[in-house]
């Protein structure tokens, strides 16, 4: 299989783009947690005679990581951008693959999982988009926190998907499909 140098760029931007918003969702749960850095803050301050509240020491922390949530933010925009691209890339430049019903069960299996992970981004994207202009758009706060509690469960499919991905690719360039990681950073078999 050939793959055009539009989706080429494409898997690899969209790569870049969801190992980074993992990788902010990842600090932002671990090493750049608010509630746990709220209260090493305040055993850090209360250790030098500085006495905080909570609410304080929350605020703080979580103005230590906003500059990384700005991030998620930034390529929140690059993946919407980059989900406008694929469907471009499905609707318009996609040459003729071969009938769905003639492969194998475990290429539709594939192309079925590619399609559900197509489907999520696609959420996320519009969800985050909600999630951030839930106010211009005229929500409640209450109703942007329930579309980000099913976009952070949401979320939880991106997390599987990818290393299932990477180990497939793995596997299927050691089994029946030598060059596929070739092809798709050069285009050739």
């Amino acid at each position: 299989m050939k793959y055009s140098l539009g989706f080429r760029v494409w898997h690899w931007l969209n790569a870049f783009v969801v190992f980074g918003l993992l990788g902010t969702v990842f600090l932002r749960k671990t090493f750049l947690s608010y509630k746990e850095n709220a209260e090493i803050l305040m055993g850090k301050l209360h250790e030098i005679g500085i006495e905080i509240t909570i609410e304080q020491a929350k605020v703080l922390a979580k103005a230590i990581r906003s500059g990384m949530w700005e991030w998620h933010i930034i390529l929140g925009y690059a993946l919407v951008f980059l989900v406008a691209y694929r469907i471009y890339l499905f609707v318009v430049a996609t040459p003729k693959k071969e009938p769905f019903s003639t492969l194998t069960l475990h290429k539709k299996a594939v192309q079925a999982l590619y399609y559900v992970f197509y489907a999520t981004l696609l959420f996320m994207s519009i969800s985050g988009f909600i999630i951030y202009f839930y106010e211009a758009l005229g929500l409640s706060k209450e109703i942007a926190h329930d579309i980000k509690e099913v976009h952070e469960f949401v979320y939880t499919f991106i997390l599987v998907f990818v290393p299932l991905h990477i180990a497939g690719v793995i596997i299927a360039e050691n089994r029946d499909e030598k060059g596929l990681v070739s092809t798709m950073i050069n285009g050739h078999e």
